[in-house]
């Protein structure tokens, strides 16, 4: 799409830069690429994974955009505040923020420790506050953007054995409506995605007879693929979904109605 946004900002919706955090694989990937092929600018953040975020980013680069990839420990507001410094020394603010970086827990609550509730904590919602109070300010004055939260299925109905990740997910849902009120008077929407299962790297405790016991209690009898996250998180980003914002948009096939 390439025409001007109808929100109040005069740059053409192709032109926006998009960051999209934890892109180096799965999801975050999925949603890198499916801008690029939108002819948006790419900013492709990671922690670790360089290798894998330069693979990707090859990958956006073949769509003909702009791509700049950088690391940072969201965890570290700091590391935030540094991961700003660099995009707008590269002309790259994002007009649109994606929150999917995050880290899953699965464990008794009985045996959780302190060090691993601050861990998933500050990776799961501590991130998604601080990268949305940084890179708002620059949409206010424009009068145009959009933060889009990737939850959780398990931030909505909890799941045993996860209380720690659900809690931090339930955080980022709460964390949405709120935010939405307070920044739709300026043109800027805020959303969350809470897939149900998806087939990544997320699931990988799981054994084969598991993960057929959970396809079978799925009623479209199957996971879904990061592509068709990454279809609802564009959406979410588009000028005509501006009327759209404080919502969790759970894409399950049916596990939760």
């Amino acid at each position: 799409m390439s025409g001007i946004s109808s929100n109040g900002s005069s740059k053409p919706f192709a032109e926006m830069n998009v960051l999209v955090t934890g892109a180096s694989r799965g999801i975050g990937a999925a949603i890198a690429k499916r801008f690029a092929m939108a002819g948006m600018n790419v900013i492709i953040h990671y922690r670790n994974s360089h290798e894998q975020a330069n693979e990707v980013a090859r990958t956006c680069l073949d769509y003909g955009v702009r791509v700049l990839t950088v690391a940072a420990d969201l965890r570290e507001v700091e590391e935030i505040r540094r991961m700003q410094t660099k995009l707008e020394q590269h002309g790259m603010e994002p007009d649109i923020l994606v929150n999917n970086a995050g880290l899953s827990h699965y464990g008794m609550l009985a045996d959780l420790s302190e060090a691993e509730f601050d861990d998933i904590i500050a990776a799961n919602l501590k991130a998604v506050f601080f990268c949305s109070q940084t890179f708002m300010p620059y949409m206010i004055r424009q009068q145009y953007g959009r933060i889009i939260n990737v939850s959780s299925i398990w931030g909505m109905t909890g799941a045993s054995c996860e209380v720690l990740y659900s809690a931090s997910k339930g955080g980022v849902n709460a964390f949405t409506k709120a935010l939405a009120k307070e920044l739709a008077p300026s043109g800027v929407t805020v959303n969350a995605v809470a897939p149900g299962a998806v087939r990544t790297d997320m699931l990988a405790h799981l054994h084969d007879d598991e993960l057929r016991m959970l396809e079978e209690d799925i009623p479209a009898g199957r996971m879904a693929e990061p592509d068709e996250i990454a279809s609802m998180v564009y959406f979410l980003s588009l000028p005509e979904s501006g009327y759209m914002t404080g919502q969790v948009v759970s894409p399950n096939g049916g596990w939760l109605t």
